[in-house]
């Protein structure tokens, strides 16, 4: 029996249409690759009622683990403007790790559409414990920004001021 070697995956960005990130990443199930869209529960109250939508994180952005020969299949689609190669895939699996396992969490995140200038600390204890981030002072409440380098993206984590340390 001859096996074919099993070609590797490398992490791409699709710069997608405006609002086409849910429909891209099902074209890609379809297709048989698997996306990332990080998204979070956004709460409108009206007159009545409240209702709940999943919105994307980071708006016109969808994340895929590609072979070599699924590029093209991603660029039939209607719904992608770009594929970005990302050049440093250790940093960026472990940003987009970050950011998913905060999601999991339950944590309120909110995006935060440019990486700001701040501090550097770290998590030292609570469920975040060992994440970096950036550290913005909003109204008085610490926020750290979780960041997302190869898009200028970051997600934001309001935390209490005894959960972080400066790194040096």
């Amino acid at each position: 029996m001859n096996h074919q070697p099993e070609l590797s995956t490398l992490w791409f960005v699709a710069h997608t249409r405006p609002r086409c990130e849910k429909k891209l990443a099902a074209y890609c199930r379809l297709e048989g690759i698997e996306p990332t869209l990080p998204c979070y529960i956004s709460v409108k109250k009206y007159d009545r009622k409240v209702v709940k939508f999943e919105k994307p994180l980071f708006p016109n952005y969808l994340f895929l683990r590609l072979r070599p020969d699924q590029r093209k299949t991603v660029y039939q689609s209607d719904y992608v403007a770009n594929l970005l190669e990302v050049f440093d895939q250790k940093t960026f699996e472990e940003q987009l790790q970050d950011i998913l396992r905060t999601l999991d969490l339950d944590i309120e995140v909110q995006a935060e559409p440019q990486i700001t200038e701040g501090r550097i600390v770290q998590i030292k204890s609570g469920p975040l414990r060992g994440m970096e981030g950036i550290v913005e002072l909003r109204t008085g409440q610490i926020c750290v920004t979780l960041r997302l380098d190869f898009i200028g993206q970051s997600a934001v984590v309001k935390l209490d001021v005894s959960d972080i340390e400066l790194t040096d």
